[in-house]
């Protein structure tokens, strides 16, 4: 048996492992249509590709021969191109580092690499990460495979188009924000913000360090559920990740009982500010999960609202600080040696950094200057508690929180490109999650009349990945 480009929809992780065993097809042949299928590509999804993939899938060939029975070994993915990857391109979508290979690997990915899988390239994104419609790349914006007039989200949107295209069976993205679950739920796919510390940050480039978390695109919760199994875990290079043991979350799929958990639906989340086409959406959701005997109740997170202006504070002011290590000495854009440092930090910034990427480090240095801290940057973190301590009692209540992803599907490319402030709206029902550093899926549920994917929000308390991923398991399933 061999295998076509017309397979590739259909290729889940189980599929390809079941395929590679089976030995219905090689790994460098999967790796080889998928290339082929990339560089076919009209989303403009992947700033690069791996030039070793094939010679890593042989390899990877060689060694199941051999009796190397790694789960992952010769499954294909794509990374995001914020992740640090050695001996491949990564450029953070910015011209300061268009130039810029790494030697060494993100914690993440070493630890998928080991694990056998192939890194087929390095997916587009919003410049160091920073936006919402992923038409803040150097590299040009990245177009919705449903419709190619529209933004495929941001700022994981080349990752989310990859999976949604076919173009690589799953991805890693980054969410600071909603920069997984919003370009998932623009796109069709299945989308996993992690609890905060869950997986090391360790070789990601650092947007806001205090919100950030990698965590996988796929086209399935079980394949997000086996990714992340692969990749959590304490990181002693990463100070922040936790030191708790990482649940069998396969188990928890397979052998959890959805119906014992108990469901929340927070009344802030289904305001005026959500598309009708996404509240009948989600509402028929509730309706079957009751139908089905799923215990439902109306629950209020009153300091919800307030979680996008201090995100709009917090995120800006870590920005500022860490944008500050891109000077041009060490690596990536240089300018003329005969400059003064001043001036060379100002040619090197200038033409280095897009205009969003300025923007929020202008903002954030403003935050944090002398007599605007305790305003702005101390006040935010005290609505932080509060928002943190509004979730901590909610799920004393309940198990599970269901929400919309997004108040729209996929907009027009350049409908909010010259006003941030409607383009930061795009993350009001994502921002919560990272605010409070719990975990969030997102699953598609259906399409709107222009045949727009609609995704839906499952939230859990911190370290309990299993409640979203056996809910949205079952859910995925019984639409």
């Amino acid at each position: 048996m061999s295998i076509s480009d017309r397979d590739l929809e259909k290729l889940d992780i189980s599929k390809i492992q079941s395929g590679l065993q089976q030995g219905d097809f090689s790994s460098e042949e999967l790796i080889k249509l998928y290339l082929a299928a990339i560089k076919k590509d009209k989303t403009n999804a992947f700033i690069s590709v791996n030039e070793n993939a094939i010679v890593e899938a042989k390899q990877a060939d060689q060694q199941r021969k051999t009796g190397d029975d790694r789960s992952l070994l010769g499954v294909p993915i794509a990374i995001k191109d914020i992740l640090v990857t050695k001996d491949v391109p990564t450029t953070g979508a910015s011209k300061i580092l268009a130039d810029y290979t790494p030697d060494f690997s993100a914690t993440a990915i070493a630890r998928l690499q080991e694990k056998g899988m192939v890194i087929l390239g390095k997916t587009n994104c919003d410049e160091f990460a920073m936006g919402g419609s992923n038409e803040y790349s150097a590299f040009g914006p990245v177009l919705n495979p449903h419709d190619s007039s529209r933004v495929s989200g941001g700022s994981s949107g080349g990752s989310a188009a990859a999976v949604a295209g076919f173009l690589a069976p799953v991805a890693l993205g980054t969410d600071t924000g909603g920069s997984i679950r919003q370009p998932a739920s623009f796109c069709g796919v299945v989308g996993i913000k992690p609890s905060y510390g869950r997986v090391s940050r360790y070789g990601s480039m650092a947007m806001t360090s205090s919100l950030d978390q990698i965590g996988p695109i796929t086209k399935t919760v079980k394949d997000a559920a086996i990714l992340l199994k692969a990749m959590a875990g304490v990181d002693e290079l990463d100070a922040t990740t936790a030191q708790k043991p990482v649940p069998n979350y396969l188990l928890a799929i397979e052998n959890g009982d959805p119906k014992k958990l108990k469901i929340g639906i927070p009344k802030e989340y289904f305001s005026d500010k959500l598309n009708p086409e996404i509240k009948e959406a989600i509402t028929k959701q509730i309706n079957l999960l009751k139908t089905k005997g799923f215990k439902i109740k109306e629950v209020s997170l009153p300091n919800i609202d307030y979680s996008l202006a201090a995100y709009y504070l917090l995120m800006p002011a870590e920005v500022s600080s860490n944008m500050s290590r891109f000077d041009g000495l060490l690596y990536g854009l240089s300018a003329k040696s005969n400059m003064t440092l001043d001036e060379w930090y100002k040619e090197v910034r200038t033409s280095g950094f897009g205009a969003e990427v300025k923007r929020r480090i202008m903002l954030g240095t403003y935050i944090l200057s002398a007599g605007y801290y305790d305003a702005y940057y101390k006040r935010a973190q005290k609505v932080r508690t509060l928002i943190k301590q509004d979730f901590k009692k909610v799920f004393q209540e309940v198990d599970v929180l269901l929400t919309p992803a997004t108040p729209s599907t996929a907009f027009k490319l350049g409908d909010k490109v010259d006003d941030p402030l409607e383009m930061y709206l795009a993350d009001i029902f994502t921002v919560g999650a990272n605010v409070a550093g719990i975990c969030g899926l997102v699953l598609p549920i259906g399409q709107d009349k222009n045949s727009l994917p609609i995704g839906m929000q499952l939230l859990a308390n911190s370290f309990e990945e299993e409640k979203i991923f056996t809910l949205g398991h079952f859910i995925e399933n019984n639409q």
